[in-house]
Order: C-alpha cells, then sequence, then structure tokens
C-alpha cells in the first residue's frame, strides 16, 4: 500500500472519529434538554400556617374606668404615689388630689421606684385652665425615659417655642410630627412606646434607643432614633447604662403647676 494510500486511510478514519464525537455530543445535549424534573409540591393554605406559641392573653383597660390593662405595672392609680420617691431623697411630695396629682415646684422631681428597661407607657397630663407664661415658661416638665432620654411635656396650645422643644418632642432632638395639643383644663394623653438601647464593649450603641410618641391619638413621633442623652446645654452623650427609672420632671418656670393621672407601664 503506498503512502499516499495510508494517509488517504487515516483522514478517513478521522473523519469518521470526529463525526462520532460530533454525534455523541449532540446526542448527549438533546437528552441534556429532554430531561425534566419533578415540579414543586403544590401549596395548600395549612403550609403556612402555625398554631404555636399562641400569644398571651391580655385584658384590655376600660375606656370609662381608667383602668390599666390586666398585665400592666400601675404608676398611679389615683390614690398615692407609693409607687414613686423624690429624685432628691425620700418619698415623693408631689399633691395628691380628687383622684390626680399636681407637680410641687419646690420639692423636685419624682422617679419611679422600679427601673425599667423597654416598655409601653401611658400617662395623661393636664395644663390648668389659667396657666400663664410664654414659650418654654408655660405648663413645662417632661417625662425622661430611663432617667436619661426626656419627652417633652408644655403647654403649646397657641403657644410658640423652638420647633426642637415643643411637646412630644425628644427635647433638643427632633421636631414633632404634629401639634396636637389641647386647650388648657383638658386632659393631654401620652402614649409612649420605647425600646432600650444595647451598648458595645466600647460604650457605643450597638442599638440605638428608639421611641414612638402618640398624643391624644395622633402620631408625633415614629420609631425615632434618639442620639444620646438629654442635654439642655450642649450636644446628645452617649452614656452606657442599663435599666432605669421614669422621671417626671419639676420644672424651674413660674407658671402654674401641670397635674397627672392614670399612670401604667407594660415591659416589653
Amino acid at each position: 500500500m503506498s503512502e499516499r494510500t495510508d494517509i488517504k486511510l487515516i483522514t478517513t478514519d478521522m473523519r469518521k472519529t470526529l463525526t462520532a464525537i460530533i454525534a455523541l455530543t449532540v446526542a448527549f445535549s438533546a437528552a441534556a434538554q429532554e430531561k425534566t424534573y419533578p415540579e414543586p409540591e403544590k401549596m395548600s393554605p395549612g403550609m403556612t400556617e402555625f398554631w404555636t406559641p399562641q400569644p398571651k392573653v391580655v385584658t384590655p383597660g376600660d375606656i370609662l374606668t381608667n383602668s390599666a390593662p390586666s398585665d400592666a405595672i400601675v404608676l398611679f392609680d389615683g390614690r398615692n404615689l407609693d409607687a414613686w420617691v423624690s429624685a432628691n431623697g425620700g418619698a415623693a411630695k408631689w399633691k395628691v388630689h380628687d383622684g390626680v396629682f399636681t407637680v410641687d415646684k419646690k420639692t423636685g422631681d419624682i422617679l419611679t421606684k422600679e427601673s425599667f428597661g423597654s416598655f409601653q407607657l401611658h400617662l395623661e397630663w393636664c395644663v390648668p385652665e389659667n396657666i400663664t407664661g410664654s414659650s418654654q415658661a408655660r405648663g413645662n416638665s417632661g417625662v425622661y425615659l430611663q432617667d436619661k432620654y426626656e419627652i417633652q411635656i408644655l403647654d403649646c396650645y397657641h403657644n410658640e417655642t423652638y420647633a426642637n422643644g415643643q411637646t412630644g418632642s425628644v427635647y433638643k432632638q427632633v421636631i414633632p410630627l404634629a401639634n396636637a395639643m389641647r386647650k388648657p383644663g383638658e386632659w393631654n394623653v401620652y402614649d409612649i412606646i420605647y425600646s432600650a438601647p444595647v451598648f458595645n464593649e466600647d460604650g457605643t450603641y450597638k442599638v440605638a434607643p428608639q421611641v414612638t410618641v402618640i398624643q391624644n391619638g395622633i402620631v408625633l413621633l415614629n420609631n425615632f432614633t434618639i442620639r444620646g442623652t438629654t442635654e439642655y446645654i450642649g450636644h446628645p452623650r452617649v452614656v452606657p447604662h442599663g435599666d432605669g427609672p421614669i422621671r417626671l420632671q419639676s420644672h424651674g418656670d413660674k407658671s402654674e403647676p401641670i397635674s397627672f393621672r392614670n399612670i401604667w407601664l407594660r415591659k416589653m
């Protein structure tokens, strides 16, 4: 057999081999394309329903009697200030009368005996009908969360003041979304939902405190991130702390003192 014939045979064999490879590749590709997989199982309503754990049952308070929810800690029930102490030491000395208590500016702030973390707080407050003064010197008080962060209490009914010091502000940190004041002599209602901070080892916020404030059914602050402690002069500071009491402020202005009633708290 000549060399030319050998080359021709080799070329022919290579063509056959290449043809065979191409045929196998096409067959494999076709098989891969034709392969099918199971369809997802059909969903039923019960597949996304779970029954446990069931939420605990909490009996709401009675609006007509101003009673607290069944799991609430009652901080003032109209009879005494046994749940409070004076920030200056000793028993709370504010004046209890007619189911309410009134700020006594001569005796200073008061604090709850118990300390709290995250909570839902309800309190009602009233500016006296004969209130005098203007701006910050008119029915001024405040409720301090964990004794660190003040939610402003002030008579802002037809009484302008600096915007970040209005009723419902985290004092000097944020402007409230609305002015929801009732006129002097009528009761205002605060519902405050507060999430306590978590701190890193270096004392910075790992999770900053947050607060929602509702006054008379109107949202003033919606999950606002508190920047730090309330400071009258200077910027907020980040101060590591644990649970803390609720503080009610006896402000030093000369206007007639305000009153409180129906205060309760639910731990969260």
